[in-house]
């Protein structure tokens, strides 16, 4: 009998040692589901933080490509103003150059439809013409343009274009004799050349 109860003690002290070790895992299981839960709690969190900071991130993006966007279109808007007005400005010069180069011959074609109006001797047309001649020149004067020096000068291939020579003993060589149309130049800019003629003295030897 003695034996027995002994075996019932064992046996019971075993399940209460079992009992005890069940409720130990148990308990350590709640620990580590407890940290598990508190680790995706804080896992959670610092997700949604960081979803906070990149919403507010792209929203500061977003916001600086506006500003830029804004001020690129003002700037071409600018840009497209810039160049309307210097092309207006382009234009109101050109006018005004043309305007002032033509209005000094305006009254030399009123005067030349004059004399084609005009009932009279060829002397008295002629005299006319030679007038009309003299307002044209004081005209381009007036523009800075002056007739290229031909006549008596030495002939010069910079202002001169040779049409032919005339043989002669009396002008040197190379002298302008004739001429055939005048040239211009602006300033020191030559227009175009002077058509002449020239001297050509065999007894003398040309530079």
């Amino acid at each position: 009998m003695k034996g027995e109860a002994t075996m019932q003690d064992e046996a019971a002290g075993q399940a209460s040692g079992e009992f005890e070790a069940a409720v130990r895992t148990v308990q350590e299981a709640g620990e580590e589901r407890g940290a598990v839960d508190a680790a995706r709690d804080g896992a959670t969190q610092e997700g949604a933080a960081q979803q906070d900071n990149a919403t507010q991130e792209i929203a500061q993006l977003r916001g600086e490509k506006d500003q830029l966007l804004d001020r690129l279109a003002r700037l071409q808007a600018e840009f497209d103003n810039a160049r309307k007005r210097e092309a207006k400005e382009r234009a109101d010069a050109r006018e005004y150059t043309i305007g002032n180069t033509i209005e000094p011959f305006l009254g030399v074609m009123d005067n030349f439809q004059l004399a084609l109006k005009a009932q009279g001797s060829a002397d008295q047309l002629r005299t006319g013409v030679e007038l009309i001649l003299k307002q044209m020149e004081e005209a381009l004067k007036g523009l800075q343009v002056q007739p290229v020096e031909t006549v008596g000068m030495q002939f010069d291939p910079r202002i001169h274009e040779a049409l032919g020579s005339v043989e002669t003993t009396e002008h040197p060589d190379h002298q302008v004799l004739e001429e055939i149309r005048r040239g211009y130049k602006i300033r020191e800019k030559l227009l175009r050349p002077a058509l002449v003629r020239i001297a050509s003295n065999s007894a003398q030897v040309s530079d």
